[in-house]
């Protein structure tokens, strides 16, 4: 990518709070990271850490919905994020170096894939300042049957919303105040195929529709990115582990 499309990008992200790249990944490329997830699945998967590794339903293993810290167990994925175009991405939306922190593996299998409760990252992430983003990098096509993602647009700007405990399995907390008809105006969904890339801002609201086809699953990258500037707020994270031991599910 040359400057100018870095420099629209940065404008997009910082009016909108995320931006889509459609086409980022080719077919190949989108293909190699297929082929890792499944060398990743069948040989590493189970020797992770349980909390690590979640499935709609724990007695069936093609209900895989979400996975965590793949970066830590393989060097692609390492590579993926770190040293990366992804990672120069980063550092151009928020405008200073970043530090990876986080590739996930999300699905919402057919039929019982569910709703990804309306959130901010930021709420889970407990730093100050808020410099963080995330990357979702579409695997296969997702639409509105599906699952694609919605974006609260310039949400990023209006602050911390309430969040409160989820039964969904991988997203504890939601937005306890989500669908004002100011919230439904300035939602904004994104249909995607393989290999289109969506970036947001930390305090982004956003979410996602379940997963009602017959057959078609909608599997997906994310990549999680601090800025250098970030640093672990310990009275955030303390409410929130707080919080979660006192709300009910």
């Amino acid at each position: 990518m040359n400057a100018e499309q870095y420099k629209q990008i940065k404008m997009d992200f910082e009016r909108d709070g995320y931006v889509f790249i459609p086409g980022f990944f080719n077919a190949d490329e989108v293909t190699a990271v297929k082929w890792e997830l499944e060398r990743f699945i069948a040989e590493i998967v189970p020797g992770m850490p349980v909390n690590h590794v979640m499935y709609e339903n724990k007695a069936d293993a093609s209900t895989l919905k979400q996975m965590q810290d793949l970066q830590a167990h393989s060097v692609f994925f390492n590579q993926l994020m770190c040293g990366s175009e992804l990672e120069k991405l980063a550092e151009a939306v928020l405008g200073e170096k970043v530090i990876g922190k986080n590739v996930e593996y999300f699905n919402k299998p057919p039929r019982i894939g569910k709703s990804t409760p309306p959130h901010q990252d930021a709420f889970y992430f407990n730093i100050k300042p808020t410099q963080a983003v995330t990357m979702w990098m579409a695997l296969e096509d997702a639409d509105e049957q599906n699952g694609c993602v919605s974006y609260l647009s310039g949400s990023h700007k209006k602050g911390m919303r309430p969040h409160g405990r989820t039964s969904t399995i991988g997203f504890s907390q939601s937005i306890t105040d989500y669908g004002t008809a100011e919230d439904l105006a300035s939602l904004k969904s994104f249909p995607a195929k393989p290999g289109d890339l969506l970036i947001h801002h930390a305090m982004t609201v956003h979410t996602a529709g379940p997963n009602t086809t017959e057959s078609r699953s909608r599997k997906a990258l994310g990549l999680i990115y601090f800025g250098e500037s970030a640093q672990p707020d310990h009275e955030a994270k303390e409410a929130y582990m707080k919080a979660l031991s006192t709300q009910s599910v």
